[in-house]
C-alpha cells in the first residue's frame, strides 16, 4: 500500500466519573487520533494512548505528537508497505515510544483491513465472535468502590479489578469480600509496593483473589520472582511487559504467571500478537488491559481479544461508562457480560467526523 495522507488530531473529553489510582487521578483524558488514507481514498484510524503526564509510562501526548509527526509520519511518507506488520521494523531506528508507535501502527493495521475487505479480528487470526469483559472498580473511597462494584455485576461484567495500595488493601479486601464473597475479583497495586513488603503481600492470599497486578516498579522484575515464590496467588505483570522479550525474560525467570496485554505499551498490534503466541504456546495466562481509551483504540482491543489464547476477561468497557460523546459511532456496548464483535471490513465502526471538526489537527502530507 502507499499512504497519501497522514493526520493527527488531539481529543480531549472529561470523564463522567474521575478514575483514582495511588498515581493519578483522572478526571479529563487526552489522546492523540490518526488517519491514514492510501491512494485509492480508503481510510484507517488508528489512537496513541498516551496520559496526558507520565505517570504510566514515560511518554505523554506531547511527546507523541513530537514523535509522529517529526519522526514516524517523515519514515511512512513514500515507502511502499505490503503489510501492517513491516511496520515495527520501520520505526525500528526510533528507540522506545511505542504508544507513539502504536497508534500510527493500528492506523495501518485497520486501513489494511478494509483494503482486503475484512473485520480486523479476522485479519489478526481472531476466533471469537464475542469477548466476555471485566471492569476496573477504581474509587476513591471504600464505599464508592462497592458501589461501582455493585453496578458492574448487575450490567453482568465477569470479573472485578479494584486498585490497591498499602495503606488501605487489607480493609479494601475485606469490605469487598463481606459484601461479595464469591465475585472474581483481582487486585491492581500499580507499582505501590516494594520487596520489603513481602510479608504484607502474603496476607492477600486469604482473599482468593485470581491474580495480585504489578505490585512493585517496572523495573523490578526478579523482586517480582521472589516474590511468586512466596505467594500462591498468582502475579500479573502489566508496565513490566514493554515487549516480547520482557515477555520471555518474565517468564523463564518466574516473575508472573498472568500477563496483562496492552497493544499500545508493547508497540502496537504486531508485538502483541507474538507476545501472544509465546504465552499461548507456554499455557500463560493473558487479558487485554485498558487505557481509559477512546472508541478507536478500544475496537482494536477488542478485536485483539479475539484471539484463541487471551483466557480472563479483559478491562474493556462500555463507551457510556467513560464518555457523553465518543469518536466513534455507535458506541461499544457490554451486554451479559460481553461485547459483540463487528463484521465490517477494519475495526467495525464509524467515525464521528462531526466530534473531530474542532480539535486541533495537523496534516503531515498529502
Amino acid at each position: 500500500m502507499k499512504i497519501k495522507k497522514l493526520k493527527m488530531y488531539v481529543v480531549s473529553m472529561p470523564l463522567k466519573k474521575p478514575f483514582h489510582t495511588h498515581l493519578e487521578t483522572v478526571t479529563k483524558r487526552e489522546a492523540i487520533i490518526i488517519e491514514a488514507e492510501d491512494e485509492h481514498g480508503i481510510v484507517g484510524w488508528g489512537e496513541a494512548s498516551a496520559f496526558s503526564t507520565p505517570w504510566y509510562t514515560e511518554e505523554t501526548v506531547k511527546t507523541e505528537w513530537h514523535i509522529i509527526k517529526n519522526l514516524l509520519f517523515p519514515l511512512l511518507k513514500d515507502s511502499q508497505i505490503n503489510h501492517p506488520e513491516k511496520i515495527a521494523h520501520l520505526f525500528s531506528e526510533v528507540r522506545g515510544n511505542r504508544m507513539a508507535k502504536a497508534g500510527v501502527e493500528s492506523a495501518i493495521w485497520d486501513l489494511y483491513a478494509k483494503q482486503v475487505n475484512k473485520p480486523l479480528f479476522e485479519v489478526l487470526g481472531g476466533t471469537r465472535t464475542s469477548i466476555p469483559v471485566g471492569a476496573v472498580a477504581a474509587g476513591n473511597t471504600i464505599n464508592e468502590m462497592l458501589e461501582r462494584i455493585h453496578t458492574f455485576i448487575e450490567a453482568g461484567y465477569e470479573r472485578i479489578k479494584v486498585k490497591i495500595s498499602r495503606e488501605e488493601d487489607i480493609s479494601l479486601l475485606t469490605a469487598i469480600r463481606q459484601s461479595y464473597p464469591h465475585i472474581s475479583l483481582m487486585a491492581d497495586a500499580n507499582s505501590a509496593y516494594s520487596i520489603q513488603d513481602k510479608d504484607h503481600l502474603k496476607k492477600l492470599d486469604d482473599f482468593g483473589l485470581m491474580m495480585i497486578e504489578q505490585p512493585f516498579s517496572v523495573d523490578d522484575m526478579w523482586d517480582h520472582a521472589k516474590l511468586q515464590k512466596v505467594l500462591h496467588t498468582p502475579v500479573c505483570l502489566d508496565e513490566s511487559i514493554r515487549s516480547l522479550h520482557d515477555t520471555v525474560c518474565a517468564l523463564e525467570m518466574g516473575a508472573c504467571q498472568v500477563i496483562n496485554l496492552k497493544f499500545s505499551r508493547v508497540g502496537g498490534l504486531s508485538e502483541a500478537k507474538r507476545i501472544h503466541d509465546c504465552c499461548l504456546r507456554q499455557n500463560v495466562d493473558i487479558w487485554a488491559g485498558g487505557m481509559i481509551e477512546f472508541g478507536i483504540s478500544r475496537a482494536h482491543n477488542i478485536a485483539l481479544a479475539s484471539l484463541p489464547g487471551f483466557t480472563i476477561p479483559g478491562d474493556i468497557m462500555s463507551t457510556d461508562y467513560y464518555w457523553e460523546e465518543d469518536v466513534i459511532e455507535p458506541g461499544i456496548f457490554v451486554e451479559k457480560g460481553r461485547i459483540q464483535l463487528s463484521k465490517k471490513a477494519g475495526i467495525g465502526y464509524e467515525i464521528n467526523r462531526k466530534w473531530l471538526e474542532n480539535k486541533k489537527e495537523t496534516v503531515y502530507f498529502v
